[in-house]
């Protein structure tokens, strides 16, 4: 069983310390803030003996070196990371499994905001850090990959079961729910949805976690194969579901 221990970072990144419930093991997922991450992991108790990437961008594996030189930590990730920005003690590919103490999680291709984007998919804890691929009512920008990549991607991991716990790696929330009200208005879970994340940000909460379920029903970026997103955003009912996730990946941008 995992101990999960979430914190603020920066201006509005998450920090994550993973702890193995059996064997005391600590991996760090992602490192977008050093100084932050070893006070936490300081006023836990906690030893970090192991850093998860899940791509390169500085906000995700700035930390890296600052940590593993204070604590010996070794760090895995996907390639991109070992040749962008730091180097890793392993690097790991999709379908591949790692292993933290006793408990295991699946890595997941998830490329698309970044190319070399992965995640971690922890089956019996029925939890998944996700880093940009997913967020909260939004998705990644596509910095790198395609919007045929990334669909792929997000369909990973709507493939999950609905009750998995999603860990994504920043508070961009509120900002995501102005734009999805513009999709869908009348999707009346949706409409519930955003009436608890301004009650949640109006008490400085964060609404991260979510769900599968909760994305698969309220997010536009993952429900733009479905015909009422399709009506919303002008797009053709024959059109690649690529092409709609595509249409409202643009939109946002825009908006």
């Amino acid at each position: 069983m995992l101990i999960i221990h979430m914190f603020p970072c920066l201006s509005d990144n998450y920090g994550f310390l993973v702890r193995d419930s059996t064997t005391g093991k600590v991996a760090c997922i992602d490192t977008p803030d050093a100084t932050a991450i070893l006070a936490e992991a300081q006023k836990l108790g906690w030893q970090i003996d192991e850093i998860w990437n899940t791509h390169w961008h500085p906000d995700h594996a700035g930390g890296n070196q600052a940590i593993e030189k204070a604590l010996g930590s070794i760090s895995l990730g996907p390639e991109e990371v070992h040749t962008r920005i730091s180097p890793l003690s392993k690097i790991v590919r999709p379908g591949e499994t790692v292993h933290l103490g006793e408990s295991s999680a699946e890595v997941i291709d998830v490329g698309g905001h970044t190319l070399g984007h992965i995640a971690f998919y922890f089956a019996a804890d029925q939890v998944a850090f996700v880093g940009d691929a997913l967020f909260a009512l939004g998705c990644g920008r596509l910095f790198e990959g395609s919007a045929e990549q990334a669909w792929a991607s997000l369909s990973r991991l709507m493939a999950l079961p609905d009750a998995t716990t999603i860990y994504c790696a920043h508070e961009y929330t509120a900002a995501n729910a102005r734009f999805c009200a513009t999709i869908e208005t009348d999707n009346v879970a949706l409409t519930n949805r955003i009436a608890d994340i301004t009650r949640l940000r109006a008490e400085n909460l964060p609404t991260v976690p979510t769900s599968i379920g909760l994305e698969r029903a309220t997010n536009p970026f993952v429900r733009a194969d479905l015909p009422s997103v399709r009506a919303a955003i002008g797009i053709a009912a024959d059109a690649a579901a690529y092409e709609a996730f595509g249409r409202v990946r643009q939109m946002k941008d825009q908006f």
